[in-house]
C-alpha cells in the first residue's frame, strides 16, 4: 500500500492524546458548529471560531496578515510551535484552517485524523475548561497565493480548458436541485456547477469513523473521475471549507502539484451576472 505523500501533516488521536500538553504543541478545535468546544474538547486545546477569527470581518475574504499574526500571538503560537487541528463533519474547518496557515507561512502544522467525531467514539477525555495561553511574538510570511486561486484565474481556465475543476459539493448541489446543505445560511442566486467540473464530494475522501482513507484509494476515487494531475487541479465547494478538505487530500495525502482552492467558490460564482453555468449530472 503506498503511503501518503506527506505523512507528517496527519496525527492520530493516540498522538495527541500523549503529546497535546507538551511545550511547543498547541492544539486548536476549529468547529462548523461553533458551540461544540464548549461541550467538551481535547484537554488543553484552544477554540477558534471560522466566522469571526478566520475571516475578515468586513469584506468578504480570509483572515488578513495582521489579525492573522494577532491571532497566533494570543493563542500562544510561535513560528517554531506544533499545530494540531482538528474539528467536527470530519474537519472541514479544521482543513479550512491549516490552508489558511500555509498561506501564510507556518511550517508545522498538521490535522488529527479522524477529528472531533473519533475522539468521541473512542471515549476519550474532554475538558470544558478554556485554556489562557501566555501570549507570544508571531511573525508571518506571506501570503502564498500559489494555493488560492481567485475567479479571474478560474474564470480564464475554464475558457481555455487549461486546469481540472474538481466541485467537492453533494451531488443535489452540483446538479442545482438545492443551493446549499440544509441549514447553512451562504447562498447565492443560481444552483448547479461551473462548466466542466466533475462532481468528486469531498466525503469521499473519509472512512466510516472519519479518518482519511488509504492514499491507494484517494488516487483510485479521483482517477476514476479523470483526475490525473497533469493540469493544475482547482478544488471548489460553496464557501471553500469543504474543498479547502479536498485540497488538503489532493496536495499532501495524494500528493499532485499544483493544487488550488477556490474559496470564493459556488456563492461567488453561481451570483455572477452572466457566468456559465451547468446543471444536472
Amino acid at each position: 500500500m503506498a503511503e501518503y505523500r506527506s505523512p507528517e501533516v496527519l496525527v492520530e488521536t493516540s498522538w495527541v492524546s500523549a503529546h497535546a500538553a507538551e511545550p511547543g504543541v498547541r492544539v486548536v478545535e476549529v468547529d462548523v458548529d461553533t458551540r461544540s468546544y464548549d461541550e467538551g474538547h481535547v484537554p488543553g486545546a484552544i477554540g477558534w471560531s471560522w466566522d469571526t477569527q478566520l475571516c475578515d470581518p468586513v469584506r468578504r475574504d480570509i483572515i488578513p496578515k495582521d489579525a492573522f499574526e494577532g491571532l497566533m500571538a494570543a493563542s500562544g503560537i510561535a513560528n517554531d510551535t506544533t499545530v494540531v487541528l482538528y474539528g467536527d463533519n470530519n474537519n472541514w474547518f479544521a482543513a479550512w484552517a491549516f490552508w489558511q496557515l500555509k498561506i501564510y507561512g507556518h511550517a508545522d502544522v498538521r490535522i488529527m485524523n479522524g477529528g472531533r467525531s473519533k475522539w468521541l467514539a473512542e471515549g476519550r477525555e474532554l475538558s470544558a475548561d478554556r485554556p489562557e495561553p501566555a501570549p507570544t511574538s508571531y511573525a508571518a510570511s506571506g501570503p502564498d497565493l500559489s494555493l488560492r486561486a481567485f475567479l479571474s484565474e478560474v474564470s480564464d481556465g475554464v475558457e481555455s480548458d487549461a486546469i481540472d475543476l474538481v466541485d467537492v459539493r453533494s451531488p443535489a448541489e452540483f446538479s442545482g436541485e438545492i443551493l446549499a446543505p440544509p441549514g447553512l445560511p451562504e447562498t447565492c442566486q443560481r444552483g448547479g456547477h461551473i462548466p466542466g467540473a466533475r462532481n468528486i464530494p469531498w466525503v469521499e475522501a473519509c472512512a466510516a469513523d472519519g479518518t482519511f482513507k488509504s492514499a491507494d484509494d484517494l488516487r483510485e476515487i479521483y482517477a476514476n473521475a479523470g483526475i490525473s494531475g497533469s493540469k493544475p487541479i482547482v478544488a471548489y465547494c460553496r464557501i471553500g471549507e469543504r474543498s479547502s478538505h479536498s485540497w488538503f487530500v489532493l496536495k499532501y495525502l495524494i500528493g499532485f502539484d499544483g493544487v488550488t482552492n477556490y474559496d470564493g467558490s459556488w456563492t461567488e460564482w453561481g451570483n455572477l451576472v452572466g457566468a456559465p453555468v451547468e446543471r444536472g449530472a
